[in-house]
């Protein structure tokens, strides 16, 4: 009888797992036209883009000091607009009165990546707006993705991640075979989003938030806002997922608005799509909109900043972790030197030979008694299970593995107290 080997991720996609936080930057020409929505017909010119105090080191310092470890800049939207001089459109910063026509915002983006130590991000949307045989020459099309995906990834050193958005997709063919090939010959490390040939997918929401469950294997995508139709994968694949949320509440645009600042997201709220992402064994992917002059507005920052505080702050330093802990088969069991107050309970799978654990359960040891009580059962753990309960002063814990496919291999089991 022959044996099914269950899907494994691949090193780069643990890497990816373990950065966890990132920054999404929508900036572009739409940046300067108030109210622009997705497939606007309104005509756009480069004439208006001119980010006059662009600084890309601003953003991605900022990221930076969240904790963020990887960023992800919007090279080109569904308008088609190239935030670098692309020699296959004269829809371009080129064709800008910024630095007068000689600006690179890719350049300057991924300078100031590598300078502080961020995995540079590149998003590209298959959808092409400004051009006119994107729906009359799927042909002539491919050579201009080729073409400009080739600009991307042979002149700028190495891009960590390439981001498809299948918005306005639907029902397009490209040349997946033709176009996927050159991205692994330009950059053979690189993670691609969602589509083609993907190594991670999108969680099928822009609302930030996992289901619980949430699989790393699975056999198909969701691609597009638009559709509820999934994209057949045609196997099982290990595909880590990304939740993409605003850091404003806007339902027209991922750019920068005026109308919105008293949008921004409180660090509570942002705590909650945390726990709801990163804390479900999924990364999150967290969007600003840098305003017209080419900066981060101050509130956004200080959310973003006050947000990292507090993340840190609740888990950068544990009570203990795993060294602390007695592993008797499927049960790690944790006795305390000292009783002490616990509110959340971190458990991380060692996910190199796949998933195994399908159902835990945690019970704490009280702290007069040394009773038992189960304080939570859950299903997979994954990248990440951060598990929060009401505060209780303990004598110990117990993590039980109820149910699993194969041996289960913890990488971390840490205990904490946030107040």
């Amino acid at each position: 009888m022959q044996t099914i080997q269950k899907p494994v991720p691949s090193a780069k996609q643990l890497a990816y797992q373990d950065m966890e936080f990132g920054l999404f930057l929508h900036f572009g020409l739409r940046t300067f036209y108030e109210g622009y929505a997705d497939f606007d017909e309104r005509p756009m010119s480069p004439a208006d883009f001119n980010p006059v105090n662009l600084d890309c080191e601003q953003w991605i310092r900022t990221a930076k000091e969240a904790g963020m470890e990887y960023a992800v800049l919007t090279a080109k939207h569904h308008d088609g607009f190239s935030n670098w001089p692309s020699k296959y459109s004269s829809f371009s910063v080129e064709a800008s009165p910024w630095m007068d026509g000689q600006g690179d915002v890719i350049r300057e983006y991924v300078d100031a990546c590598r300078k502080y130590d961020v995995k540079a991000g590149l998003y590209y949307s298959p959808y092409d707006g400004s051009a006119n045989f994107y729906t009359q020459d799927a042909k002539a099309y491919d050579d201009y993705f080729v073409n400009q995906i080739t600009e991307l990834l042979g002149n700028y050193g190495q891009i960590d991640i390439l981001w498809f958005d299948g918005c306005g997709s639907e029902g397009h063919t490209y040349d997946w075979n033709r176009i996927i090939g050159e991205i692994r010959r330009l950059q053979p490390g690189i993670l691609i989003f969602n589509m083609g040939d993907p190594d991670f997918r999108w969680i099928g929401n822009e609302d930030g938030v996992a289901s619980t469950p949430t699989w790393n294997v699975v056999d198909s995508t969701d691609f597009s806002i638009l559709t509820d139709e999934k994209e057949k994968l045609g196997a099982q694949m290990w595909l880590p997922a990304e939740c993409d949320v605003q850091l404003r509440y806007n339902r027209i645009s991922w750019f920068y608005s005026d109308e919105d600042e008293h949008m921004v997201k409180s660090v509570d709220e942002l705590m909650g799509l945390y726990y709801l992402s990163v804390g479900r064994g999924t990364n999150l992917l967290l969007n600003i909109g840098p305003n017209r002059e080419g900066l981060l507005p101050n509130k956004d920052v200080q959310h973003l900043t006050q947000f990292g505080e507090e993340i840190r702050r609740r888990f950068e330093q544990p009570i203990a972790s795993i060294a602390a802990c007695k592993q008797e088969g499927r049960t790690w069991t944790y006795a305390a030197q000292e009783k002490h107050l616990i509110d959340h309970i971190i458990i991380q799978e060692d996910l190199t030979h796949g998933e195994s654990v399908l159902r835990f359960r945690l019970t704490v040891l009280t702290e007069k008694s040394h009773g038992r009580i189960v304080v939570h059962e859950g299903y997979n753990i994954g990248h990440k299970a951060i598990i929060r309960i009401p505060t209780i002063k303990v004598s110990g814990v117990i993590l039980e593995i109820l149910e699993s496919d194969g041996e289960p291999v913890l990488r971390d089991l840490s205990f904490h107290y946030a107040g």
